[in-house]
């Protein structure tokens, strides 16, 4: 099993930040919530940093765990852990995905996102 990190960015309007993977990725061009794999010896929260920092170009702090999700691909089984995070600073950048967009919970419907993020994205949903 795998151990994610994703995190659940809001900005100042409370619009939450969703990526969309890159063409020759798993689940290629499914939206998400950003994030990356657990490194041995690194903390959720160390993690979730680092790869945002990474991928975007973007500071967070991270608030609180906001669900834990397990969840079997074909390929493989990961369990993610999201945090609610907020953005501190910097310039987004697209680094490490195809896209990124700030919406709003209502905007969820329009995306097609990963099977392992539904449940984040369903939990954001039913707290409009």
């Amino acid at each position: 099993m795998i151990i994610v990190t994703a995190a659940i960015i809001r900005d100042s309007e409370n619009r939450i930040l969703i990526t969309q993977r890159k063409k020759k990725s798993h689940n290629a061009l499914k939206w998400e919530f950003p994030g990356g794999t657990l490194e041995p010896g690194e903390s959720p929260e160390d993690c979730i940093i680092r790869e945002i920092k990474e991928e975007l170009n973007i500071n967070i702090g991270v608030l609180d765990i906001f669900k834990a999700i397990y969840h079997k691909y074909k390929e493989k089984t990961i369990l993610l852990l999201v945090y609610e995070c907020e953005y501190l600073s910097g310039t987004l950048s697209k680094i490490e995905c195809e896209d990124a967009k700030w919406i709003e919970p209502c905007e969820f419907s329009n995306f097609d996102f990963a099977e392992a993020d539904l449940p984040a994205v369903k939990k954001i949903i039913s707290k409009k």
